[in-house]
């Protein structure tokens, strides 16, 4: 559903995004990854034709979206970080004016409207838009991204300023939409946020893709030689013995040698189930600890670094 085929932009020779190539399908969830200035926003932008990129193209159900950026942006739906409504316009208001620009006759208008209003906890909201906090003018842009029934939705930091329910109401939204079959790009530096609700990433590093594939995948392949130590997870059913490595640093029992964090240099998990076989221990839980598992993607964040 979204393409990137050698899609690459630079200004005055350094490029923000370099030959970008990889396919995202429909009914997807996709999390682009990446620190500030990684070219997430760049990409974002010739995707939804608002800059042409200097090499390669992007494409949205086959349709080359700097050849034809009418034509996509009809099948499209795109929320900025930084959304942008008439303050002086009730949600309602501001949401008929996009509507119209779309070409939506009168009865769609207020059947689409409602239903988004309904659906982002804003039906009933009487004042105007001025008047909304940040995360009430988020959950109307994402009424907004969904106006026109896109096939592919675009989000841009979707759960910045949201509350608690706020979040909790956007994943369901997300997770609706992409069972409809929709795809959806998900821009996001929150790695909590993207490993519940993506069903696959990718970590840019100065404009280039460095990793790509489901969090487990990443969380499993990567070279854990890049951090300076890792915490693994240990469960058993029956007491465990207690561990020796070169590669250990610490090791913390709890409930009577059943549970137990064990700190090291290196991935050593493979050791240690290896130690609970020969004891005839069995395993409950032997995995790295929610810490180790986000440092372990943001260790891709840097493998792109030298090579410019």
């Amino acid at each position: 559903m979204i393409t990137f085929d050698h899609l690459s932009k630079a200004y005055n020779g350094v490029y923000a995004v370099d030959d970008l190539t990889f396919e995202i399908p429909a009914g997807e969830i996709f999390g682009l990854l990446g620190p500030n200035g990684a070219g997430k926003s760049t990409t974002i932008l010739m995707l939804t034709g608002l800059i042409e990129p200097t090499a390669g193209r992007c494409l949205i159900d086959g349709v080359e979206v700097a050849k034809n950026p009418i034509a996509v942006k009809h099948r499209i739906g795109y929320m900025p970080e930084d959304v942008g409504f008439y303050t002086n316009l009730s949600a309602g208001e501001n949401l008929d004016f996009f509507a119209r620009l779309y070409g939506m006759d009168t009865a769609a208008r207020n059947s689409r409207i409602d239903e988004l209003l309904s659906l982002v906890n804003l039906d009933g909201v009487d004042k105007l838009v001025g008047g909304y906090s940040k995360g009430m003018r988020q959950r109307l842009g994402l009424a907004k991204a969904l106006l026109n029934d896109p096939a592919v939705i675009i989000l841009d930091e979707p759960t910045a300023n949201l509350d608690p329910r706020g979040v909790a109401d956007y994943r369901r939204i997300i997770r609706q939409m992409a069972a409809e079959g929709k795809t959806i790009l998900v821009s996001s530096h929150i790695l909590s946020e993207v490993s519940l609700v993506c069903s696959s990433i990718g970590v840019l590093s100065q404009g280039r893709l460095e990793a790509r594939g489901t969090w487990k995948e990443l969380t499993q392949t990567f070279d854990a030689t890049r951090l300076e130590e890792v915490k693994i997870l240990v469960e058993t059913r029956d007491p465990m013995p207690e561990f020796s490595h070169p590669d250990l640093i610490a090791a913390e029992y709890t409930n009577e040698n059943r549970e137990a964090v064990i700190t090291a240099r290196s991935d050593i998990r493979d050791a240690i189930a290896e130690t609970l076989r020969d004891e005839g221990v069995l395993i409950r839980q032997l995995s790295f600890d929610r810490t180790t598992i986000e440092e372990s993607i943001l260790s891709y964040y840097h493998s792109g670094e030298g090579q410019a």
